[in-house]
This record gives structure tokens, C-alpha cells and sequence, in this order.
């Protein structure tokens, strides 16, 4: 079964110190509702599935730094990293995009009622019923 455009399913890479990070953020991420985590093969990565609706890899990684984890800070990890980051954070602004907003609507329609565009009959009342 393949994902839909909104779940994605990262990996999430730990230093190698201090030992069994991994396994703590695992006990400690499986308590989200919507998360769904998984071991890797090394015990140092974790595969973590979810909606971007929901959560982001950043708010996730960024949550683990301030608990005291250690990410894996080699180059490809960050370039992954910031790549992952960018892309979710375009389709959570484009999936905000698509719901309506229903201010800037009302507003559009006040705008459009005052606005003379040319189907209005602007004849008093009392003169349209004169015969």
C-alpha cells in the first residue's frame, strides 16, 4: 500500500552516543496519537509514519533535541534533513491554501454588493410599481 501525498514516513537518525537513543525516543514517540514508529535495522534510526497535517519531521526532531536527543549531524543527514523540512512545510502552506476562507469571502461579497457593475436598477421602489 502506497501513501498518500500527505503521509510520509521519515527516518529519524540518532548519534551514536549516548548508546540506545533510539530505543528512548521510540518508548517516548509511540505515546502520539497518529504517530506510528518503528525501529531500525542499527539502532540508531527510527522510522516514524504520519500526516503532515499533524506533524512535521522538524517539530519532531526539534522536540527530541529539547528532550536531550542527539541527532546524527553528518552532511548527508542535514541535507535530508532540511530537504524533508522544506517539502513539508510547502505542502502544510498548500494544504492551508486550499481551505476556504470564509472572512475573505464575506468581505469579497460586501465589496462586490456596493460595487456598480451594471446589474443593479437603481429606480426608487415607488417609481417601479408607476404605471
Amino acid at each position: 500500500m502506497r501513501p498518500c501525498d500527505l503521509e510520509k514516513i521519515r527516518e529519524i537518525v540518532f548519534h551514536d552516543l549516548p548508546v540506545g537513543q533510539a530505543e528512548r525516543a521510540r518508548v517516548l514517540l509511540e505515546g502520539l496519537e497518529g504517530l506510528i514508529v518503528s525501529g531500525g535495522p542499527d539502532g540508531r534510526r527510527l522510522l516514524v509514519r504520519y500526516s503532515v497535517c499533524e506533524y512535521t519531521l522538524e517539530g519532531l526532531e526539534t522536540a527530541l533535541s529539547s528532550q536531550g536527543f542527539h541527532l546524527d549531524n553528518s552532511l548527508m543527514s542535514k541535507l535530508r534533513r532540511a530537504l524533508a523540512y522544506f517539502c513539508e512545510n510547502v505542502q502544510r502552506s498548500n494544504v492551508a491554501a486550499d481551505e476556504p476562507d470564509i472572512k475573505s469571502q464575506q468581505a469579497f461579497m460586501k465589496v462586490y454588493e456596493r460595487h456598480l457593475h451594471g446589474d443593479r436598477d437603481d429606480t426608487p421602489e415607488e417609481w417601479r410599481s408607476y404605471k
